[in-house]
């Protein structure tokens, strides 16, 4: 007599809507993109595009093709955190994303940016560390957007 025994356990997929995380990425670094010009063009002309040795002479236009980059890469994360963190409700998710925002800014804007724009020599490289207030504005609605996004569409992609 033989007895056979199966488990069935978890397979390491998050529940989190990468779609989702992708489009909400996008349309928040356009949200974004639009303030930054409005206010601070340089920083989408020169200093975005100086990351990857694409800038000078100032190009927004590249500067928005790499910002949007971005945005979708880091609204793949944030997808992966509503998914590991199982983060339900619009209000939940825009919250989140404001909060992501926040973060975006402080490992990624003020510490991050100002050492690898230096690194690569760029023109436009900022003080460090560079908690600029006008850019924390601009990562909150970047993450506004990409809860927003990301509630609206995740059940629907």
């Amino acid at each position: 007599m033989s007895t056979t025994t199966e488990t069935v356990g978890e397979t390491g997929e998050l529940d989190g809507n990468w779609q989702a995380g992708v489009l909400g990425g996008i349309l928040g670094a356009l949200a974004m993109g639009v303030l930054v010009l409005a206010m601070s063009p340089p920083v989408l002309a020169v200093a975005i595009p100086s990351l990857y040795g694409l800038a000078p002479p100032p190009n927004p236009g590249l500067g928005m093709i790499v910002h949007v980059s971005h945005g979708a890469v880091l609204g793949v994360v944030f997808a992966g955190l509503v998914g590991a963190l199982g983060i339900e409700g619009t209000a939940q998710r825009v919250g989140l994303g404001a909060a992501w925002g926040v973060v975006t800014w402080v490992g990624l804007a003020a510490l991050v940016m100002p050492v690898w724009l230096s690194v690569v020599g760029s023109p436009a490289s900022p003080p460090f560390p560079n908690f600029a207030l006008p850019s924390l504005l601009w990562h909150v609605v970047y993450g506004a957007v990409l809860g927003g996004v990301y509630a609206v569409t995740a059940d629907r992609l």
